[in-house]
């Protein structure tokens, strides 16, 4: 069963410093050109039968960087080939000063119940190097008129490890993210990513992040103070109310299969992998063209699948459950990974629990470099047979 959707829009009123996402800067006609493209994708995909899917995701760019009759566009589309009612998450990204009560009440009459809000900083001037268009007061505007129009499911997105951040003034950035008392947080460290300005700035050393000893404070800060107003960490840059944890990307965490629809969008189907073409031009051709824009296709096989369900579910603060990993794949983590698993106990960045094994916090601060344990250099397949 394919579990989820990813509708990826790319478009953005300005882009951002740091961002390596498909993104174009926004344009009507070319906002027109692109839906009609990513209409004839997702029909050529799904045909003319409603899908059940758990999760709908529209991301980007700025999915409300559509104007109304685009955004109701969009949305009668998604209606038409998901069967919304029964949808369990249903989130779009929005970035703050982009949502107005016509955008807002279009979303909540087409049955999206929750709101994913690039916020990253509450300082004015941190925003601002960041290359981002809202201000801390716009915040606090689209939170209220979405709460005021019953979309109250809302995540916000924090960023830390950023070029003149300090301790105290991310800190002072929690302490009035926590204030609105959201069901949701999401906080991630700055990575500078080829082909943003942030990279050619640093190439040229004139952008210097935090130490990483002062970044690890701040992560540290993080899980404090989330733990303490009641945001529990379930996966290593997400905290929630119980209940409230995203589902949809809890998806990708599970290692799920999920469609991927637009421009540089990654789609993980039974035995393969899809990702499709980024550039504008190449994407709305090949899509109107054949309805399958794709860049390349990997095949995963039973290698790929298992390095996947490890490192993806590490991610969560629940980690692998054993019993889980045996009834999917007839065979035990430890037949595969008993020696890595117990390497990096020793290390204490992974522990067992009762029911299967998960990073330790120490473990999180050095993440990739768990990860890449779990890579295997060769895989007897023999292993499945035997267990079969």
């Amino acid at each position: 069963m394919i579990h989820s959707v990813y509708i990826h829009i790319p478009f953005c009123e300005k882009i951002c410093h740091y961002c390596d996402f498909t993104k174009f800067f926004y344009e009507e006609k070319m906002a027109d050109q692109y839906l009609t493209a990513l209409f004839k994708e997702m029909h050529a995909y799904l045909g003319t039968d409603k899908q059940n899917v758990t999760t709908i995701f529209v991301g980007g760019g700025t999915p409300t960087a559509l104007n109304a009759r685009q955004l109701e566009r969009l949305l009668i589309q998604i209606a038409a080939h998901f069967d919304v009612p029964t949808v369990l998450e249903y989130t779009f990204e929005a970035n703050p000063g982009d949502l107005d009560v016509e955008k807002i009440k279009l979303l909540s009459n087409y049955g999206v119940n929750r709101i994913s809000m690039g916020v990253q900083a509450f300082d004015n001037q941190l925003l601002e190097s960041l290359g981002r268009l809202h201000r801390v007061h716009d915040v606090e505007q689209n939170i209220v008129a979405l709460q005021n129009n019953g979309l109250k499911n809302i995540s916000i997105d924090l960023m830390y490890g950023l070029p003149n951040q300090t301790v105290e003034s991310f800190a002072d950035t929690i302490e009035q993210a926590l204030a609105f008392d959201l069901p949701h947080y999401s906080s991630y460290a700055l990575q500078i990513e080829p082909k943003t300005i942030f990279y050619q700035r640093h190439q040229k050393g004139k952008l210097h992040k935090p130490a990483e000893e002062v970044e690890v404070n701040m992560f540290r800060l993080l899980l404090a103070e989330m733990k303490a107003k009641g945001k529990f960490q379930y996966e290593v840059s997400n905290f929630a109310v119980p209940g409230y944890e995203s589902q949809h990307n809890l998806a990708y965490w599970n290692n799920q299969y999920y469609y991927g629809f637009g421009a540089g969008a990654h789609g993980y189907l039974p035995g393969e992998r899809i990702t499709n073409l980024r550039p504008f031009p190449a994407y709305v051709k090949a899509a109107e063209a054949t309805g399958r824009p794709v860049l390349h296709t990997e095949k995963i096989g039973l290698k790929e699948q298992v390095e996947e369900e490890l490192f993806l579910g590490l991610r969560k603060r629940t980690g692998v459950n054993r019993q889980d990993f045996q009834s999917k794949y007839n065979f035990s983590i430890d037949q595969v990974y008993g020696e890595v698993i117990e390497a990096l106990k020793e290390k204490r960045w992974l522990e067992d629990t009762s029911e299967g094994i998960r990073m330790t916090e120490q473990g999180q601060l050095f993440g990739n470099d768990v990860f890449q344990q779990f890579l295997l250099d060769e895989f007897d397949e023999t292993i499945l047979l035997a267990n079969s």
